[in-house]
């Protein structure tokens, strides 16, 4: 078994009118033994701003410790909070100078731009791999997994310009439909849409066999 199989757990992000969305199986395993079924691995930057991390759990605790100092340097030295296209390239290069002995974590982050920006409330989303090569996407991105069957459903459910509640439900759908397909994802899911007046968070139920 691959170290990314190790903990399970799955990941995808959307873009919306306006709004995106994030949303995480909530199972940890220890290869095909189910420890708990409460392990969230999506984490606030920001208000607007959020990283899921599936992969080995270890590393998924440091990097959210490690990045949770780093944004806070950041604001305290800029006077700003970090905007998530800034926050994807802090990432990438938080990964990058480990590339030798890498995190074994695939972030996803999902955000919108802040009201003092060239372009206020616009929908970013991206991914990286375990060095940190960032995946800009227009419409959707993955990773854990059941990353296969995320694609898969991404691609048949996702349309442009979706508002909040139909992007709560094409992710939601999205999710829940890979995750009765993959054996070490799954056992119930939480969703946040972000919206420019509040984050949405849904938990969802799943299959528990």
């Amino acid at each position: 078994m691959s170290i990314m199989e190790y903990n399970g757990g799955s990941v995808v992000a959307m873009r919306g009118k306006n709004c995106v969305a994030i949303a995480s199986d909530l199972r940890i395993g220890q290869q095909a033994l189910t420890l708990a079924c409460n392990h969230d691995k999506v984490f606030p930057i920001t208000q607007r701003c959020y990283i899921g991390m599936p992969g080995l759990a270890s590393d998924t605790e440091t990097l959210r410790q490690r990045f949770r100092y780093r944004t806070s340097m950041y604001q305290l030295k800029e006077e700003r909070e970090i905007e998530p296209e800034t926050f994807a390239h802090l990432v990438s290069s938080t990964l990058y100078e480990k590339r030798f002995g890498p995190y074994f974590i695939e972030p996803v982050i999902a955000g919108l731009s802040g009201p003092d920006s060239k372009t206020p409330n616009e929908p970013f989303i991206a991914a990286a791999d375990l060095i940190g090569c960032l995946n800009f996407a227009k419409d959707f991105v993955v990773a854990g997994t059941a990353s296969d069957k995320l694609f898969g459903m991404a691609e048949g459910l996702w349309e442009e310009d979706l508002e909040p509640d139909e992007l709560f439900e094409t992710i939601s759908q999205t999710l829940l439909g890979a995750l009765e397909r993959d054996a070490l994802s799954g056992w119930g899911a939480i969703v946040r849409v972000i919206t420019p007046d509040k984050v949405i968070e849904r938990t969802l139920r799943a299959r528990m066999d």
